[in-house]
């Protein structure tokens, strides 16, 4: 469900990490949900470059400007958290690839598992007893 479903506030801004290429797909993807009356703006890495939808030229900031760094804060810490939340889903697919491949353990003996012992770890430790249990 989007936020638009939940009835929740958007945000005042939407910044995308790319260039003109990304700015206009994101926009399109905007108005596809109905939200073209968003504000939105791209920053682009190399030359840390801002682009804005119906702008032809960039806007480029002083290097040391704060909203610059205001910027370029707000896409690292939408980098950090997407790399976060990737790492979180490759280790529980591992976990969940892993015991899978036991002859005898499906989804249902998976779960029970790993709500049991909390943790691939715990699982391989077990002893027979405490598995059959």
């Amino acid at each position: 469900m989007s936020q638009v479903d939940k009835q929740k506030p958007l945000p005042d801004l939407v910044l995308i990490d790319g260039g003109k290429g990304q700015l206009n797909a994101a926009a399109e993807t905007l108005n596809a949900l109905g939200l073209q009356s968003l504000p939105i703006a791209s920053l682009a890495k190399r030359e840390e470059e801002i682009f804005l939808l119906g702008q032809s030229d960039s806007l480029r900031l002083p290097r040391r400007s704060p909203a610059l760094r205001m910027l370029q804060q707000a896409r690292d810490e939408a980098h950090r958290f997407a790399i976060t939340f990737r790492r979180k889903r490759r280790a529980v697919r591992t976990i969940t690839s892993e015991l899978l491949r036991i002859p005898g353990v499906g989804e249902s003996k998976r779960r029970a598992l790993l709500i049991a012992f909390g943790s691939i770890q715990a699982v391989r430790e077990a002893t027979p007893d405490q598995l059959a249990s």
